[in-house]
């Protein structure tokens, strides 16, 4: 296939492919993206730590902490870094839950979901100049009822939530 540049910037870049696929003539666009790691985390009393952020052009939402990876950083060592850029939190461990792909046909995009563990308030939240956020706690049941009735609409927080209580049996 051949690629054409089109656009490259600070998180995306979009190429478009001329080729063949089966002996079929393809053209392709397709955004190239490093990807994301994303946490679930619980607080000491069990409650969810959400983030409050605005997401232009959607506005504000409800979703669990999440980034993008910097160039050749491994999805855990973001994960890490991430949770506690957003939300204070330090965790001693990161437990893969799910990786998929939030738009297969058309983004390189892969977002990879962990279960953070042994939390403790560790720091002031680190925030990236452009990033308007705050910290919401909310139980996990409550969480679950809001994807259930589309309050909550952000794919990495209803695969990370959706899948946590499928492996626990919680529905």
């Amino acid at each position: 296939m051949k690629e054409t540049k089109i656009y490259e910037g600070k998180i995306i870049g979009l190429s478009v492919y001329d080729g063949k696929i089966e002996g079929r003539k393809v053209k392709r666009e397709y955004i190239k993206h490093r990807g994301a790691a994303a946490m679930l985390a619980f607080d000491e009393n069990k409650k969810v730590i959400l983030v409050k952020q605005h997401r232009f052009p959607h506005g504000y939402v409800l979703e669990i902490p999440a980034g993008t990876l910097e160039k050749k950083e491994e999805p855990i060592k973001c994960a890490f870094r991430e949770l506690e850029e957003e939300t204070g939190y330090g965790a001693k461990k990161m437990t893969p839950l799910i990786t998929y792909y939030p738009s297969i046909g058309y983004n390189a995009e892969v977002i990879h979901c962990f279960l953070a563990s042994g939390l403790k308030k560790i720091a002031d939240l680190n925030l990236d100049e452009d990033e308007i956020l705050s910290v919401v706690k909310m139980d996990f049941k409550k969480v679950v009822s809001m994807i259930k009735t589309g309050k909550i609409q952000d794919s990495k927080t209803i695969c990370a939530i959706m899948t946590y209580a499928a492996k626990k049996k919680l529905y």
